[in-house]
C-alpha cells in the first residue's frame, strides 16, 4: 500500500521531532561495482531511520567522475528508495554524492563520522563505481627514480645512528620512547614496544606510520604481545613535551606538504625528510636483537599508508604491508582527467614520492583498502597502486559508501586479487 503524500510528510515531521537517527544507504545494481564502458550504472539510495526505510524524504545528488562530466538532480525517496542511473565511457571512477532533506527542507541529521569529537551532522551518501579499473595507469615515472633513491638509502646507511631509548612514562612494561638521529631536518621519534622477556630472534617486527596532521604523540594504550611494534610520528617531534610545544609545532607546520615552492624541488619537499625517517625507522628495527630477521611489516593508513608504501618499496627486507586508503597516489592522474582529491598539486618533483612508482619495487605481500567515496585519497590512485604491485601476493578490499572519515553501515564490499574478485 502506498501512503498518501501528505501522510508521508506528516510521518517524516513526527520522526524528526522524536529524534530519529537518520542515514542514507547506497548500493549499485551489481554486487561488484565494476562496469564495462557505456553500460548503465544504477545506484539505489535509501533513507533510513535506524534500520527502517523512510519515505517522503528528498535526496539531492551530484555525479562527477574521471570522465570530466557532472550531473545533478533530486528526487523523493519512495519505499524502495531513489534510483539514479549514469554511465561512463572510459576507464576510471564515477562518484555520487547525495544529501537527504526532510519535508521542512532541512538536512536530516544522524551519524556523519569525521575526525572531530562530535560525529553527528548532515547525513549523506558518498560512493561510486568504476569502469575497467584494471586499465588505469600512471604517467611516466622519473628517469632517475632508482638512482635518486639509491642515493637516499646510501645517505641514511652512512649517517651514524645514535639511539636514545628510555621507558615511556606512564606506559606498560616493554614500551619505550625512542629518538633516532637521521639525515634531514628532524630525527625519528616514536614509541617502541617489545614484549617483556622476548628471546633473541623470536619476534616479527611492525613499523607503523601516522596520518596527516600535527598533534601530541603519546605512548600506546595497547601493545602487541607477539610482535615488536615501532610506531613513529611523521614529523620527528619531541616526545613527552608540554602542550604548548605541540601547539607551536602545529602552527609552524601549518599546510605542510602543500607548499608548491617546496614541492618544486625533490629535496626541499616536506616529503623528503619524512621518507628519510621511514628508511631510518625500518633500519633501526632490523638492528633489534629480538627481531627474527624474517618478518617485517610496513603499515599505515592515509598519510601513514603513503609512508607504509614507501617503506615497502624502498626496503627489500619488508615482507608485508597493510595499507588503508593511502594518500597522494597518482598525483599526476589529474592530467588524465581523474578527480584530484584533497592533496598537493602535482609537480615533477613529487613523482619521486608517488606510491604508484614505489609500488613497482615492492617485493612483499600487500593488502590495500580502497574506499569508493574517499576523495581525500581517491580510489583511482589506490587502484593504480594495486595495478603496479608486481606478482600475485597482493589483495585489495573495496568498500562502498565509505569516505576518509566515515563508514556507511553495512557497506557492500568486494576483494580483488590476481586470481579473481570475491564478495563476502
Amino acid at each position: 500500500m502506498t501512503l498518501p503524500k501528505t501522510l508521508c510528510l506528516w510521518l517524516g515531521l513526527v520522526a524528526a521531532a522524536c529524534g530519529a537517527e537518520y542515514a542514507v544507504h547506497g548500493t549499485t545494481d551489481k554486487a561488484v561495482a565494476i562496469y564495462p564502458p557505456g553500460q548503465p550504472i544504477t545506484f539505489t539510495l535509501r533513507v533510513l531511520d535506524g534500520e527502517k526505510p523512510v519515505e517522503g524524504m528528498t535526496l539531492r545528488w551530484i555525479r562527477t567522475g574521471d570522465d570530466g562530466k557532472t550531473e545533478k538532480g533530486e528526487g523523493v525517496a519512495g519505499p524502495d528508495g531513489l534510483t539514479i542511473t549514469t554511465a561512463m565511457d572510459c576507464p576510471g571512477f564515477v562518484r555520487l554524492l547525495a544529501h537527504a532533506f526532510g519535508p521542512d527542507g532541512k538536512n536530516l541529521q544522524g551519524f556523519a563520522g569525521g575526525w572531530a569529537a562530535d560525529k553527528t551532522g548532515n547525513v549523506f551518501f558518498d560512493g561510486g563505481a568504476c569502469v575497467e579499473p584494471e586499465k588505469l595507469q600512471a604517467g611516466p615515472e622519473p628517469a632517475d627514480f632508482d638512482a635518486f633513491w639509491d642515493a637516499m638509502r646510501a645517505q641514511v646507511a652512512a649517517a651514524p645512528l645514535t639511539v636514545e631509548r628510555k621507558p615511556a612514562e606512564g606506559a606498560s612494561p616493554g614500551v619505550f620512547a625512542v629518538t633516532l638521529t637521521c639525515p634531514g631536518p628532524r630525527p625519528v621519534t616514536g614509541y617502541l614496544s617489545i614484549p617483556p622477556g622476548a628471546a633473541p630472534k623470536s619476534l616479527p617486527a611492525i613499523v607503523s606510520f601516522h596520518g596527516y596532521g600535527v598533534g601530541k604523540h603519546g605512548p600506546p594504550t595497547w601493545t602487541n604481545p607477539s610482535a615488536i611494534v615501532f610506531d613513529i610520528n611523521a614529523h620527528g617531534m619531541e616526545l613527552g613535551r608540554e602542550d604548548g610545544y605541540y601547539e607551536q609545532l602545529k602552527k609552524d607546520l601549518s599546510g605542510y606538504a602543500f607548499k608548491n615552492d617546496e614541492n618544486a624541488d625533490r629535496e626541499k619537499a616536506y616529503f623528503h625528510g619524512m621518507a628519510l625517517r621511514v628508511l631510518r625507522a625500518l633500519h633501526y628495527v632490523k638492528t633489534l636483537p629480538e627481531w627474527n630477521g624474517k618478518e617485517l611489516q610496513s603499515n599505515g593508513g592515509s598519510q601513514g599508508g603513503l609512508q607504509g608504501l614507501w617503506g615497502a618499496g624502498l626496503d627489500k627486507d619488508v615482507t608485508s604491508a597493510a595499507i588503508w586508503s593511502p594518500w597522494c597516489c597518482d598525483l599526476g592522474g589529474l592530467h588524465q582527467g581523474r578527480l584530484k582529491g584533497w592533496r598537493p598539486d602535482h609537480t615533477p618533483a613529487l613523482d619521486y614520492y608517488d606510491p604508484v612508482f614505489h609500488a613497482k619495487r615492492i617485493k612483499g605481500k600487500v593488502h590495500l583498502i580502497a574506499l569508493l567515496g574517499d576523495y581525500t585519497c581517491p580510489p583511482s590512485g589506490v587502484w593504480v597502486v594495486y595495478n603496479n604491485i608486481p606478482g600475485s601476493s597482493k589483495s585489495m578490499e573495496v568498500k562502498q559508501g565509505c569516505t576518509h572519515g566515515f563508514e556507511m553501515k553495512n557497506p557492500a564490499r568486494f576483494t580483488v586479487t590476481p586470481s579473481g574478485i570475491t564478495t563476502p
